[in-house]
């Protein structure tokens, strides 16, 4: 079996946006809201912080206390819409409980929603009028793509039709004419389908849910799902119990997370040089 190194793939993706920005006429701005004081939120802030700088792109801080309510979050998002070169703009999720979490994604400005959450990103994204898409589901895609493999003649099936991958990479393989079979937990034959899957895309989030019996020999797994365990992070693959059958898996941590962040810059990029066109 070989790994599908994502911190690898992130690092061409962000040498290619570097170059990128230094071409541009004016410095592109970020803003990943926070509100609260979770520490694996502010550690997720941080390192988008620090890999935007890193690239070139200013970070704007924004963060606010939990007990801020929905309609003041909702009045300095929208300031933030207004800022000068501001190029990206994203909320950290989850937010707290008492926030009406679809009033605030949807008040960011449609252009800026590099996350593509709102209501109206989501429908142009599926109807295929705008270039922005989910950064994890793109972030699988580009995994997929780096082994250089002829995907039309191979059987891909996708776990899950959640909105961050399962449903958004379905849609990005269907414009290139590629379609994905999709099991949902309605699915009929679950098993057997899964165990004639050339690629496996899941993002369930069903901790080691995917095991050796369950698929056949060399399929290529790609594993967007995380489930926290034992104070660390694992996937929806058992990578021990596949790591003799699959040909490709992609690591838990380590796979399409670090790719899913260089996708989301590569985003903001792509917005900026719209704005400036």
């Amino acid at each position: 079996m070989e790994i599908i190194d994502g911190r690898k793939l992130r690092d061409n993706i962000l040498e290619k946006i570097k170059n990128e920005v230094k071409d541009l006429s004016f410095t592109p701005v970020f803003c990943d809201v926070l509100v609260g004081e979770d520490p694996v939120s502010m550690q997720y802030v941080r390192m988008k912080n620090k890999t935007a700088e890193s690239v070139g792109i200013t970070f704007y801080n924004a963060i606010f206390p939990e007990n801020i309510t929905t309609e003041h979050l909702v009045q300095e998002i929208q300031k933030i819409n207004e800022l000068e070169n501001m190029c990206g703009i994203i909320v950290q999720l989850p937010l707290p409980l008492h926030i009406d979490k679809t009033k605030v994604l949807d008040v960011i400005s449609p252009k800026l929603d590099v996350d593509c959450l709102s209501t109206i990103t989501k429908e142009k994204f599926y109807k295929g009028e705008t270039k922005l898409a989910s950064p994890a589901a793109l972030a699988c895609v580009e995994l997929l793509d780096s082994l250089n493999l002829d995907l039309n003649n191979k059987k891909i099936v996708i776990l899950g039709q959640g909105e961050l991958v399962g449903r958004p990479v379905t849609a990005l393989l269907n414009f290139r004419n590629i379609h994905p079979e999709v099991l949902t937990s309605q699915s009929m034959n679950k098993q057997e389908i899964l165990k004639n899957a050339d690629i496996i895309i899941s993002g369930i989030g069903n901790g080691k849910y995917i095991n050796s019996s369950m698929i056949k020999q060399d399929a290529i797994i790609i594993d967007a799902g995380t489930t926290e365990e034992n104070g660390g992070v694992v996937g929806d693959v058992d990578f021990e119990s596949v790591k003799d059958i699959a040909s490709f898996v992609t690591p838990v941590p380590g796979g399409v997370g670090p790719v899913t962040v260089a996708c989301l810059l590569n985003n903001v990029l792509q917005v900026a040089k719209k704005i400036h066109e």
